[in-house]
């Protein structure tokens, strides 16, 4: 087929137009130039008398050109009938050209500002967090990323999600209204491709987030980012990359993914080991909130030089702000609540909870202690109790598991269900004695005939088979009747109780449940602390194991004198002599008060100090 001068003249011109704005801004201005180059010509060729009367050929084409961006011009002109109509020919082209000139540039700029809209333009930051994905947890992270960067002067978050960027711009400000000195930038993009992932600058991000996702494929969707990240070719050292996964078997699959530079954590292993926990001792999880937030009190490791030679003992006495809680040493081996003639050297990093780590100051001197409102009673030894847990789901059977590592011999666990769950996965209950009930968890007639009067302990489990809103609704009905079941008895018992999302913990506070386990919200916390120091990782799973220190909160009386007024110094002293780590006290009187419910954690170590038979005292110490 042949193709002849007219149609390739087509092609071209086609070819030049499909470039967009500037190809035809281009062309306009060629129609100018011919417009303008054409009537100065016949001008000059026709109208001698009135050529020299405007300057020759340059003045012409000047006088054409005023007319083209200005019809108005026109109206002043004198001249001859053939001068006259070429000026009026030049004015009717400019009008044309001008009004397709304003249609190209609107059209141009709209599409820009589409375009901006879209959120397609790469983020040109450095020392930024680029957070990876996008669901409700997303509003938890920019808080806590906002509150932990108020000390700085500029800090940036770039999220990186397929959605609209206006809409989660808009989202973010409904729900995080005041960002301070941070800058939230979103990026409309598939995290999953490269050319997106790009969008981000990740080469230049302090550190990396994998959102945790939630649907049926939620672990799948992050190994994939994982992957992704740690395939692609980094200009310079790779920033950290964290990420959870929320089914344990996965958590190699995904740590393979990740590589050597990413932290993957195992969500049903940290939810888990809070539920069993919490379900132990009540307030617990009021504590974890606390210190996995950057709102109030935080884990820190700073090395302090001035401490060498000294007992990790005395050390505990040598702050006026901040509690030490363990020791790191050069090694890189971490000690929670180590001996207390464990020897501070110069290389070690004290582990410490404080409000900031700017805030964080030595003593002068140990403070004085009141003697005489100090206890020495004897280590409590727990006896075997009697639990009662409502509903199964999938982390059931590792709540048991890991339930009888902590418990002593002969502790009973009931299990209230509509069947018979399988009970263990790899070996049967070596301290539990494990009995069934059949219950309707949200029926008030099945829960009376479980007699929970006779436990000390009961432990609500969330409903896997229905949404995750619909699986709150039936566990704040579950409390309801519970809590109720409890006033008439008159025979409290403590009652820990999962529940998906944050909004709905807040709404069921009126239960008066001890304790609410929002697994959700407690990755997120374990993330945004983990993507500004990734050195916690290693605490934090020392506080959780079983085989070591954890988190306390014991009766007041153990320590203090009920009665006598004294301090925080005295409780440090107490605590050190039982060889404990006091952190903090929790006050009985304030246990149904929001935000804290009755937690202290830090506090002043000077300030007059009374607790009584309500109260607790906050530690860090080896077995219950």
């Amino acid at each position: 087929m042949r193709v002849n001068w007219r149609e390739r003249l087509r092609y071209w011109f086609d070819s030049t137009m499909d470039r967009g704005t500037p190809a035809l801004i281009g062309w306009l201005a060629l129609a100018s130039v011919v417009l303008i180059a054409t009537t100065a010509t016949a001008v000059t060729l026709f109208t001698d008398s009135d050529t020299e009367a405007n300057g020759g050929w340059p003045g012409v084409a000047w006088m054409s050109l005023l007319r083209t961006l200005d019809p108005g011009t026109m109206g002043g002109d004198t001249g001859g009938p053939v001068f006259l109509g070429l000026m009026l020919t030049v004015t009717i082209g400019g009008i044309f050209i001008v009004s397709a000139l304003i249609g190209v540039l609107t059209t141009g700029l709209d599409q820009r500002i589409q375009r901006l809209r879209k959120g397609r333009s790469r983020v040109l930051e450095r020392g930024h967090t680029v957070v990876l994905g996008w669901s409700d947890q997303i509003f938890t992270v920019i808080a806590e990323l906002v509150e932990a960067n108020q000390s700085e002067r500029r800090s940036c978050v770039v999220v990186l999600a397929d959605h609209d960027k206006v809409d989660m711009e808009e989202q973010i400000r409904a729900r995080v209204p005041g960002t301070g000195r941070t800058q939230v930038i979103c990026r409309s993009g598939n995290p999953l491709k490269q050319a997106d992932l790009e969008l981000a600058s990740p080469d230049t991000a302090k550190a990396v987030m994998v959102l945790p996702s939630f649907g049926e494929e939620r672990d799948t969707a992050v190994i994939k980012v994982l992957l992704v990240l740690n395939n692609r070719p980094w200009s310079g050292p790779r920033p950290p990359v964290v990420a959870a996964v929320q089914d344990s078997p996965n958590l190699a699959a995904a740590r393979l993914a990740a590589g050597e530079g990413g932290l993957v954590v195992d969500a049903e292993d940290l939810a888990v080991r809070l539920v069993v926990q919490s379900h132990r001792q009540s307030g617990l999880s009021a504590v974890w909130n606390e210190l996995l937030s950057f709102f109030g009190n935080e884990i820190y490791l700073r090395r302090e030089p001035a401490l060498a030679g000294l007992s990790y003992g005395e050390v505990l006495h040598r702050y006026r702000r901040g509690v030490p809680i363990g020791i790191r040493d050069e090694t890189g081996r971490i000690q929670v609540n180590p001996p207390m003639d464990t020897v501070v050297t110069a290389r070690d990093e004290v582990i410490l909870i404080a409000e900031d780590d700017v805030l964080v100051e030595l003593a002068d001197a140990p403070p004085p202690v009141t003697e005489a409102a100090v206890v020495l009673a004897p280590a409590h030894r727990s006896a075997p109790d009697r639990t009662l847990m409502i509903g199964w789901n999938s982390r059931a059977p590792k709540i048991i598991e890991l339930l009888d590592d902590f418990v002593r011999p002969g502790s009973t666990l009931d299990i209230a269900a509509p069947r018979r769950p399988v009970t263990h996965r790899d070996r049967p209950p070596r301290h539990l004695v494990l009995g069934h009930k059949r219950c309707s968890p949200t029926s008030r007639p099945s829960l009376e005939a479980l007699e929970p009067g006779g436990y000390q302990r009961v432990l609500v489990l969330s409903d896997e088979t229905v949404d995750a809103e619909q699986a709150d609704n039936r566990t704040l009905l579950t409390l309801l009747h519970l809590r109720d079941i409890e006033v008439r008895l008159g025979d409290p018992y403590s009652i820990v109780s999962e529940m998906n999302n944050d909004s709905n913990r807040e709404v069921a506070q009126v239960t008066k449940a001890d304790d609410f386990i929002v697994s959700n919200r407690l990755i997120s916390l374990l993330l945004t602390q983990l993507a500004e120091n990734k050195d916690l990782y290693g605490v934090l799973t020392a506080l959780f194991d079983p085989e070591g220190s954890e988190i306390h909160l014991k009766p007041a009386p153990h320590y203090l004198r009920p009665g006598l007024t004294a301090d925080f110094t005295t409780v440090i002293e107490a605590a050190r002599r039982r060889g404990e780590t006091a952190i903090g006290y929790r006050l009985g009187g304030e246990r149904d008060t929001p935000p804290g419910y009755g937690v202290h954690l830090n506090p002043s170590r000077t300030a007059p100090l009374a607790l009584g038979d309500g109260d607790h005292v906050i530690v860090v110490a080896e077995g219950q």
